[in-house]
């Protein structure tokens, strides 16, 4: 099946789901950080309605450049036991992203829930780029991207040191292909424990989430130290997921002969979801990798995430 035909499937699967997502984006269009822009078309001839950039998360590539402008940052194992960030941009693109790292095969299947996104990335194991150019979303690492998108700078050492200019390659993002996500936006909901620090640990990655109330944001630290953007500002989220998911070794491998994991997002499983200052245990479900995430309470009622920056963490169930 060609990439189009593929791209009709999908809009037919979610005219199903039209009238839904219709009714909770306009309902909570007010306080809700993905507001729906009609001004736009449907469909960007650019390819792709968000952008999803592959972020270093190593010790040397910290602070990282633009990450404070994502609408959602998923966390990924990576080998060793590190992390990765794949940061989604749809509202607004920031001058500069960076540092920009390699593709993994976890980041196909989660990708799979957006419309014809743009995956900028700085390469990827050698029998992992014919899945990328399969898939179905368009891959701009250094080579498909126009020539001025990437640079190298911020006085970091290689490879920690490629940077790149969204506005150079000539994606149109838009606010409501972030409706595919699944998430849903709104007040606080009842119940829940109060909770002001969470901690999330990988074999060699630590993330902790404060709550600073006057802020109305979880602070993030990674490995003990507050993340900030190279600018000085505070790296923060409203709303925190941490999805336990299955993850397990893939047929990939580094240069090291480390086996880099597969994270697999689509099935069900428990979450723990941290919005105001409090913890909410949640059930999560995804039917297809053409699905959006979906997150209930115990007793199967949406879960409701607040207004402003999404942060997934996937941990192994």
């Amino acid at each position: 099946m060609t990439r189009q035909a593929q791209g009709r499937v999908r809009e037919r699967v979610r005219v199903g789901r039209a009238a839904t997502a219709v009714a909770v984006v306009a309902a909570l269009a007010a306080g809700c950080t993905f507001e729906r822009d009609d001004s736009k078309g449907s469909r960007s001839g650019d390819g792709g309605r968000v952008l999803a950039v592959k972020i270093d998360n190593v010790g040397p590539a910290r602070p990282q450049t633009g990450l404070d402008a994502a609408d959602v940052v998923y966390v990924e194992q990576v080998e060793a036991g590190l992390s990765r960030l794949m940061a989604v941009y749809a509202r607004k693109l920031p001058p500069v992203v960076g540092p920009v790292r390699s593709a993994r095969e976890t980041d196909l299947e989660l990708l799979r829930q957006f419309d014809d996104p743009a995956l900028a990335f700085s390469g990827a194991q050698s029998k992992l780029l014919p899945l990328i150019d399969r898939a179905p979303l368009r891959p701009l690492p250094p080579g498909k991207a126009p020539g001025r998108a990437y640079h190298r700078g911020g006085g970091k050492p290689a490879p920690h040191n490629l940077y790149l200019r969204p506005a150079a390659l000539g994606v149109r993002t838009e606010a409501r292909g972030l409706e595919s996500t699944g998430f849903t936006f709104g007040p606080r909901p009842a119940g829940g424990t109060p909770e002001t620090r969470h901690t999330v640990r990988f074999p060699s990655a630590r993330f902790a989430f404060t709550w600073v109330e006057y802020e109305g944001r979880w602070h993030i630290a990674m490995d003990g130290t507050p993340a900030r953007t190279s600018a000085g500002k505070a790296l923060t989220a409203a709303t925190v997921v941490v999805q336990r998911v299955d993850i397990r070794d893939s047929r990939f491998h580094d240069r090291s002969g480390n086996t880099s994991p597969l994270t697999d997002s689509v099935g069900e499983g428990t979450a723990r979801v941290l919005r105001d200052g409090r913890s909410y245990e949640a059930r999560w479900e995804r039917r297809t990798a053409d699905d959006g995430t979906e997150f209930t309470t115990p007793g199967g009622k949406p879960l409701r995430f607040a207004k402003g920056p999404v942060w997934v963490v996937f941990t192994k169930a």
